[in-house]
């Protein structure tokens, strides 16, 4: 190898030497970033020395990937279903906006051109912007680009477009359940007692997951990983269950809502038994997805701790099932409890005010 006798002091990069085969060629900032190697290698030489800088200065292995290329290798490293489809629909936004460009070109200022530019729900964007968060740091921690631009960038502010969740009173509760169809009122019964997600939970429910002799519901499949837990049932949602496998049991079909034209599957949506069930009753039209908020909003009211609320809708992480499952479990039933409770006194309440109004 060849370098030169003399080495200029700026040659020196923060004082630093890097080593190949015992002899410290020099190096200078090419004043933007990067790093310049002044000498003459022989090939197998040239890419050791080339990789010591890379180690040294944290610079980026090669070339930054295409967008598009990237992309795709990131959703293949997705393992969860439902969560591959999410990302794969931000992907396809992302890709829209910013072309088939390098990662290296995708910098703050492309990103914030990108909030204002989308015209969807706030929510949606910040999505996008996680997904194409969490791609950039795998890009940096690969050493594909110097380092990820959401140091510089911010998710937009969601909650003054966010939608309120419609808490369903105890006395619309009432109004609903004795208008509402078989199969409508045995699924806001099992949300409202479980806050099972509807369309990922609820309906694709099989029999073989009731346990009545336990009295608890296994989730299976869910939206995350958090969400696949086991589910205390209420003796209200008992009952309800109970009622409705006496009409549609799995001697008709193995899931707990079946399609009635096709009972080896499940239904996979209510929209339209939905409103009508609403409109039947006198309430005003909300998601259904909202019967969700009325079980955590019930059991804040009846004292359970917001902690082991969070945990029985499935949005905590599972390490802490691991570690106190039996705690956990004792503590998910004390909340069932509490929750019975404070509808038999909202039940008594409500009678006594309309014992004195007729009175």
């Amino acid at each position: 190898m060849c370098f030169p006798s003399v080495v200029a002091d700026d040659w020196i990069v923060k004082g630093c030497h890097i080593h190949a085969d015992g002899i410290e060629p020099a190096v200078r900032s090419d004043h933007i970033g990067g790093v310049m190697f002044f000498g003459v290698f022989s090939a197998p030489d040239e890419v050791a020395v080339q990789a010591a800088i890379r180690r040294r200065f944290q610079l980026p292995r090669s070339s930054a990937p295409q967008l598009e290329q990237f992309g795709k290798e990131f959703l293949e490293s997705i393992r969860h279903p439902n969560t591959k489809k999410h990302y794969a629909t931000s992907v396809a936004n992302l890709q829209a906006h910013f072309g088939d460009t390098k990662l290296s070109g995708i910098t703050a200022e492309r990103i914030d051109e990108f909030k204002e530019a989308t015209k969807v729900r706030t929510a949606t964007v910040n999505r996008d912007l996680a997904v194409l968060r969490r791609m950039l740091r795998i890009a940096e921690r690969k050493r594909l680009i110097t380092a990820s631009p959401f140091r510089e960038v911010e998710m937009l502010e969601e909650r003054k477009d966010r939608r309120q969740p419609h808490i369903l009173s105890f006395i619309e509760e009432e109004k609903l359940f004795a208008v509402a169809p078989d199969n409508i009122r045995a699924l806001a019964v099992l949300i409202v007692e479980t806050r099972l997600r509807s369309g990922k939970e609820a309906l694709p429910l099989k029999w073989t997951d009731v346990d009545f002799v336990q009295g608890e519901i296994r989730v299976g499949e869910s939206k995350t990983v958090a969400g696949i837990r086991t589910v205390p049932m209420s003796n209200r949602c008992k009952a309800e269950l109970l009622r409705w496998w006496k009409l549609w049991g799995p001697d008709f079909s193995e899931y707990v809502f079946p399609n009635p034209q096709r009972p080896e599957t499940h239904l996979k949506e209510v929209r339209r038994a939905w409103p009508k069930a609403l409109k039947a009753a006198g309430i005003p039209y909300f998601w259904i997805y909202d019967l969700r908020s009325v079980f955590a909003s019930r059991l804040t009211q009846a004292g359970v701790s917001p902690v082991f609320v969070a945990q029985m809708m499935g949005h905590s992480g599972p390490g802490v099932l691991q570690v106190y499952a039996n705690a956990i479990d004792e503590y998910r039933r004390s909340a069932i409890s509490k929750l019975e409770a404070l509808r038999e006194n909202q039940r008594a309440q409500l009678a006594s005010g309309d014992q004195q109004l007729i009175q």
